[in-house]
């Protein structure tokens, strides 16, 4: 498509359907970020050993792993819009599930199932956003998605916060004379149905039709988004696009055919979504209450700090927005790369100087201070990054006939990689402290400086018909 505006696109039309799929980058964000304030509630309520802690904060995230390895799979078979209606219900039914349970396995199982969705929004929603979006503002629709997703964990941090202060902690009884850390949970039901009522109003997407070789229906749909004239040009560059032994996409795409072998760029997908969780963010996501209070800082006071971190994110992404066009994907990764390694390096500085003091950490002098300010410079930096750009390059990067199932096996790893970091946080905690801990996801940021330079290729302002795998 020109790059030039098209005459008859209906850029409000896109903007809407782009806003609608960012709901479920918005609920995956919630339900990745209410867990933080619920875990002293866990903890009573269940019992739970320190390694049992760290299976029910990270159970959600196996469902994530499967969610977004069948998604890509499903979407390739159902449709992108249908595979997010789906998650739209199960993110109502993980919500309303989690805060009911009263056991640790009814818990587990009610957070999976809200995993299954994450993973399949968190893949789905910027797949689905770059195949309607023109490729000259492509990057910045798909941004908004981290937008959304850091809006989310925003919502899930101040609901955990006003929720804690009106209850007097997490534990303390609300409504219905339920626990607070239960209404946290239940909070998340109404904007899951919001996302399942506006997804009812969308088209699908029109890759995927043709893909399908529902033409009549691509082209109706690109009509609406561009005009009858561009629809058609669209139509023809989207087909031709294709592989000549058209076929239903399978894994099996994934190989080059003449050596056999993954292909390179499906390697650069599942580096881009592994990095992006090695250097340790969904820890502070996750356990940041856990976090600040080990270091001395009250419960009300933690969950303050992340109402802070959530803020700063927002503002962070909103930066991107403006630059992702512009300077393009790559300079944004090795820029947040290098500030989350300078960063990350002043948190395990801030946390060698301490000592242990009746099992807490406490820092000496304006340490804690320091350790606060990085820990936040180091989200800053993420959220300027690999955040956003991760997913927009997943959504974009790939061919259109191994889209579907290039990230299946993308997602599967990044969720698989959240998970492994973050089961194994209260673990490291115990065994090694915070400055060890961190000082892994410090040599994480470093490794993935040069893995950018090397390997990741620049898709600013190309048609997603134009990628090459």
């Amino acid at each position: 498509m020109s790059q030039a505006l098209t005459e008859n696109e209906n850029t409000r039309l896109i903007v809407l359907i782009s806003v609608v799929a960012t709901i479920g980058g918005f609920l995956f964000g919630f339900d990745s970020g209410v867990i933080n304030g619920t875990v002293d509630g866990l903890q009573q309520a269940f019992g739970s050993s320190k390694a049992g802690l760290g299976f029910e904060v990270a159970s959600m995230l196996l469902g994530c792993a499967v969610g977004a390895f069948f998604a890509g799979r499903l979407a390739d078979r159902w449709g992108r819009r249908s595979v997010l209606i789906i998650s739209a219900a199960l993110f109502l039914l993980s919500a309303i599930g989690a805060g009911a349970a009263h056991s640790s396995l009814v818990f587990v199982a009610a957070r999976v199932l809200g995993g299954f969705a994450v993973g399949a929004a968190s893949v789905i929603s910027p797949a689905y956003i770059a195949e309607v979006a023109p490729a000259r503002y492509r990057g910045r629709l798909a941004t908004v998605q981290q937008i959304a997703i850091i809006s989310g964990l925003f919502a899930a941090f101040l609901s955990n916060y006003l929720l804690a202060r009106a209850a007097g902690a997490s534990t303390g009884a609300l409504w219905g004379g339920q626990a607070a850390w239960r209404w946290m949970f239940w909070m998340q039901a109404f904007p899951s149905l919001l996302f399942l009522v506006l997804l009812l109003t969308i088209p699908e997407s029109p890759r995927y039709l043709v893909v399908k070789r529902r033409k009549d229906e691509a082209m109706r749909v690109l009509t609406r988004l561009f005009g009858a004239g561009e629809a058609r040009v669209k139509l023809a560059e989207i087909d031709a696009s294709l592989s000549e032994d058209h076929h239903r996409p399978r894994l099996s795409d994934l190989k080059n055919k003449a050596t056999g072998r993954i292909r390179p760029i499906v390697w650069v997908g599942i580096g881009l979504a592994t990095f992006q969780q090695l250097v340790g963010i969904n820890v502070v996501f996750y356990y940041g209450a856990v976090l600040w209070q080990a270091v001395g800082f009250s419960e009300n006071d933690a969950l303050l700090i992340n109402v802070l971190s959530g803020a700063l994110s927002i503002g962070a992404c909103l930066v991107t927005v403006l630059l992702i066009d512009r300077i393009g994907r790559k300079p944004l990764l090795w820029i947040g790369s290098a500030g989350m390694a300078a960063s990350l390096a002043l948190v395990v500085w801030a946390f060698a100087s301490g000592s242990l003091v009746d099992g807490h950490l406490q820092l000496p002098g304006g340490m804690g201070t320091l350790a606060l300010v990085a820990a936040n410079l180091y989200v800053v930096f993420f959220n300027l990054s690999w955040g956003p750009v991760m997913w927009v390059m997943l959504g974009e990067m790939f061919p259109n006939q191994i889209r579907g199932s290039a990230l299946a096996v993308a997602g599967a790893a990044q969720w698989t990689s959240n998970f492994a970091i973050t089961v194994t946080f209260p673990i490291l905690l115990a065994a090694i402290g915070l400055a060890a801990t961190y000082g892994i996801y410090l040599a994480a940021a470093v490794i993935s400086v040069f893995f950018v330079l090397k390997y990741v290729h620049e898709t600013k302002g190309k048609e997603l018909e134009q990628m090459e795998g």
